[in-house]
């Protein structure tokens, strides 16, 4: 993966996270713009997407792995990782 494809990926995985931590925390119905909490990652955050059917997205943040089911955050995270 070159150098720019990965800084893309982060910086949409960056906003992603954010996003998807809104709609779990409040439910799809009432997401709205995304506000970064007292709790959230301070450190950097890489979003590993296995099977795009699976809704699962594995967050690796510092030494830590996070697992979120959250088909809309997988959506848009390979939306924003676009295709070529």
């Amino acid at each position: 993966m070159s150098e720019t494809s990965r800084r893309q990926i982060l910086a949409a995985t960056g906003a992603s996270v954010a996003v998807g931590t809104v709609g779990l925390t409040v439910g799809p119905a009432q997401a709205g713009e995304a506000r970064r909490t007292a709790s959230s990652a301070r450190e950097s955050v890489v979003a590993y997407v296995q099977d795009h059917r699976s809704g699962t997205v594995r967050l690796l943040v510092g030494e830590r792995e996070v697992v979120v089911h959250d088909r809309d955050l997988v959506t848009r995270i390979l939306n924003a990782a676009g295709g070529e």
